[in-house]
């Protein structure tokens, strides 16, 4: 249906940043900035067929400038966390922003990809986003190219698909940290909406939420999403590793991930009956209950606190360049990184 493009702020540097709205042919928006790749809203029916946005963000641009929650935004090169911030690849060390205790988040809390201005093109009905990375940008090897593009379509699908080349092989683990709550971005806690993981199994973590290592199972645990349960039902169990991350923060491994597009997890909002299913192909998936959503005001004045947003962050496991039982998001010359993942409402 065409792609609406208006001025959304303006970059401190002085480059104009924009903001692009993808409809679709039920009455379905996404608005997406080119200011971190940020997904800003998503209008979404209820069973009445009465739409609200159902994703946490902000107003304008300059409010993401800041944004220590990570609200919306595309992650890289390398999303998630890499203990001690330092790796071996091919006989060299490298190392990374120390930011999250000894250990490295996201990359870079300023200079990642969810704070750079990619640049965008409009390609029918789908917006594709393009950003260059150096090599030795941020402690990472290679020169990359990362390009990221959203689809709207008919069936209520939001489409993510990513593809990243780099000159010396690298770490490449991109991921999208939008904060969903079905039953509006101004409707409070999500503790009370249901989800249900495709994953029977989790990667335990230490603390500063580096992984052990281990593939556990998740029966017998909180953990346990593989049928509908209510996100809040168990988050404050007497569990060693719900209280490492004050709730749910786990990468949980999608069940028999093979490289194909498979269905990883579906959340459902009961009052509103609005229902999203993921799909990804992807081997993993962070599920992030917003413990830690830090206290501030978003989209018309809304009051953000914690849990009043989930994540599903479909990647490559946390710190896998440590633990080779892991799959390895290592790419570069004859290897490039392609992903896709699919928000599909319901």
């Amino acid at each position: 249906m065409g792609i609406i493009k208006e001025k959304f702020g303006t970059m401190k540097t002085g480059e104009e940043i924009y903001l692009y709205t993808l409809k679709n042919k039920k009455g379905m928006e996404a608005k997406i900035t080119n200011f971190g790749a940020a997904v800003v809203s998503l209008l979404v029916p209820d069973k009445n067929g009465e739409f609200a946005d159902v994703v946490l963000g902000f107003d304008k641009a300059e409010d993401y400038f800041s944004n220590p929650s990570f609200f919306g935004v595309t992650i890289g090169p390398n999303a998630n966390r890499v203990g001690g911030a330092a790796f071996t690849l091919n006989g060299k060390e490298y190392h990374l922003p120390v930011n999250d205790g000894p250990n490295n988040l996201h990359s870079d809390m300023d200079g990642g990809y969810h704070k750079g201005l990619w640049a965008p093109e409009e390609d029918g009905d789908s917006l594709k986003l393009t950003i260059v990375g150096k090599d030795g940008d941020l402690g990472f090897p290679g020169n990359k190219k990362i390009t990221m593009t959203y689809t709207l379509t008919d069936n209520n699908e939001l489409k993510l698909k990513y593809h990243a080349t780099s000159d010396m092989e690298t770490l490449l683990n991109l991921t999208n940290h939008t904060y969903f709550n079905l039953a509006g971005h101004d409707s409070g806690s999500i503790e009370g909406q249901f989800l249900r993981l495709h994953a029977a199994n989790f990667t335990p973590v230490l603390p500063g939420a580096i992984p052990t290592g281990e593939i556990a199972p998740v029966a017998g645990t909180p953990l346990d999403f593989t049928e509908m349960k209510q996100i809040g039902k168990e988050i404050a169990a007497d569990y060693e590793q719900l209280k490492l991350v004050q709730g749910y923060d786990h990468n949980f491994v999608i069940d028999g991930a093979d490289g194909t597009m498979r269905e990883a997890a579906e959340a459902e909002d009961v009052e509103s009956g609005r229902r999203m299913k993921v799909f990804t192909n992807l081997p993993g998936m962070q599920f992030y209950a917003g413990n830690c959503i830090a206290e501030q005001s978003g989209k018309g004045g809304v009051h953000y606190a914690p849990r009043m947003g989930f994540c599903l962050e479909t990647h490559y496991f946390p710190d896998n360049i440590h633990h080779p039982n892991f799959p390895q998001a290592l790419f570069g010359p004859g290897k490039d990184y392609e992903s896709e993942t699919i928000y599909q409402f319901i």
